[in-house]
């Protein structure tokens, strides 16, 4: 897959590692982002998130996002059509 998805996490969420490895197994290309260091990342899963920081919030190139999604729901996503 071409497309890449952002990924926003923290260190210490274990369903977040549990993505990274299912995106990375299954070839999907992302950019991961920890809403601890970046403030303005935190903001902006707060945002999608109805004010709660939920992690891991996946980000797609359309600007969509889903809130804990599974490998299967990020590849339906990616390969949806526009």
């Amino acid at each position: 897959m071409t497309n890449s998805v952002t990924m926003y996490s923290t260190p210490w969420c274990g369903y977040c590692r549990r993505l990274k490895g299912q995106l990375e197994r299954a070839g999907i290309a992302y950019t991961e982002v920890d809403i601890e260091q970046h403030p303005d990342a935190a903001e902006l899963v707060a945002k999608v998130n109805d004010g709660n920081k939920t992690v891991p919030t996946v980000v797609f190139p359309d600007g969509s996002a889903l809130t804990n999604p599974s490998v299967a729901q990020v590849v339906e996503r990616l390969g949806a059509p526009a």
